[in-house]
């Protein structure tokens, strides 16, 4: 089983030459705005305020570094996709996350968050395409689990993975999460540990 004993803040900024240079493996986070990265990395901590949830979605516009039991990150990357951002916002967001993701080498896999209750976004699956054509090691979380039925969320779940592979041979590991209930947690954890245990 895997123990998250001590998670703290180290350094939020937009610029990867300023991220921590120790050469721990990083799992960032990403997902479009209010798809409940903060509340997941929370979850995932067990510290209800590690990360901080912002009442305004797609205000967040930092790499935020997270060190877990002094030996790896969480990286909460800025969300994409919200419309009410200006055009010149836009294109430095893009920047900050395309030079983490593309950049960053500590990065040992990303995360792409995915909110249960739609139906497969256009921009998630550009987003997926992308990570693709650059060889990106991804995961999927779908998250709020909880706000959705048994068979909903089943349904949904399949019907995203059926539209994954038109395009792709096989499909990224898969997790169902829920900040609310802790759904999800002990797997993405131990996902992260047997990771880590290869490096």
């Amino acid at each position: 089983m895997a123990v998250v004993k001590s998670a703290r803040f180290i350094i939020s900024n937009t610029d990867i030459r300023k991220c921590p240079q120790d050469g721990k493996p990083e799992y960032a986070f990403i997902g479009r705005s209010n798809v409940g990265k903060s509340s997941l990395i929370n979850m995932l901590t067990s510290q209800r305020k590690l990360a901080m949830t912002s009442s305004t979605p797609g205000k967040t516009l930092l790499i935020n570094h997270f060190l877990v039991n002094e030996d790896w990150y969480l990286v909460d990357l800025p969300g994409y996709g919200y419309a009410k951002r200006s055009k010149s916002q836009n294109e430095q967001l893009q920047r900050i996350i395309s030079s983490y993701i593309l950049g960053r080498e500590q990065m040992t896999l990303l995360f792409v968050l995915i909110d249960c209750r739609h139906s497969p976004q256009k921009i998630d699956l550009e987003f997926f395409r992308w990570l693709g054509e650059n060889g990106i090691p991804f995961s999927i979380i779908f998250t709020k689990a909880d706000k959705l039925t048994r068979s909903k969320l089943a349904s949904n779940v399949a019907e995203y993975k059926q539209v994954l592979l038109e395009e792709w041979e096989e499909l990224p590991p898969v997790f169902i999460t829920s900040s609310d209930n802790g759904l999800g947690r002990e797997d993405v954890l131990a996902y992260i540990s047997e990771i880590n245990a290869t490096l």
